[in-house]
């Protein structure tokens, strides 16, 4: 059953994200409406896919090495920098056009390195691959796009150190409810 619902959740994730660039007819029938089903489908996909991530068994895939933990959290690092705001208010990222979606795929492929089994992979991969999906689409949709002015040296050097402290956060945050990130 917890497979069922995690595939389920990655699925409805999928679909909800989509739901706007695939049917744009659709979406745009539905009105603000359409905000407020797409945010609850947002918060039902997330809801499934950590219920049915609970309720899977573990099924080993492979062995992570130990020293993955310290590049998980590097990369993880990077991409909790790449979701901050930097990428409209600082210098270093003002050029990519979806540092958002980059943190988010930098952040699943970090979780897929450490964690060998099934329902992981399944989390993690299908998270991974709808981010990798979700540019083309916004690409393809969009293809004129120009970026704005760069921000400063010193805007990237604060989001860099909150980031540090949101990493700090959320591994205590992940440590509660889940394994402890940190190498011992």
């Amino acid at each position: 059953m917890g497979f069922v619902l995690l595939i389920l959740g990655v699925a409805l994730w999928w679909a909800a994200h989509l739901f706007k660039r695939v049917m744009p007819t659709q979406r745009a029938a539905m009105g603000d409406a359409g905000k407020g089903a797409v945010a609850l489908s947002l918060v039902a996909a997330i809801l499934l896919m950590i219920f049915g991530y609970r309720m899977t068994d573990f099924i080993y895939v492979w062995a992570p090495p130990a020293f993955m933990i310290h590049i998980n959290n590097l990369l993880v690092l990077i991409a909790i920098y790449l979701m901050s705001p930097a990428g409209t208010k600082g210098r270093l990222l003002h050029k990519l056009r979806h540092p958002m979606l980059g943190g988010f795929k930098l952040w699943a492929f970090a979780h897929l390195l450490v964690n060998g089994d099934l329902a992981s992979i399944i989390l993690f991969g299908g998270l991974l691959a709808w981010a990798v999906v979700e540019v083309i689409v916004i690409n393809r949709s969009e293809p004129e796009w120009t970026p704005g002015e760069p921000g400063t040296f010193g805007k990237d050097a604060m989001f860099f150190a909150g980031s540090i402290v949101l990493l700090g956060i959320i591994g205590y945050i992940h440590g509660l409810v889940g394994p402890w990130p940190f190498p011992s």
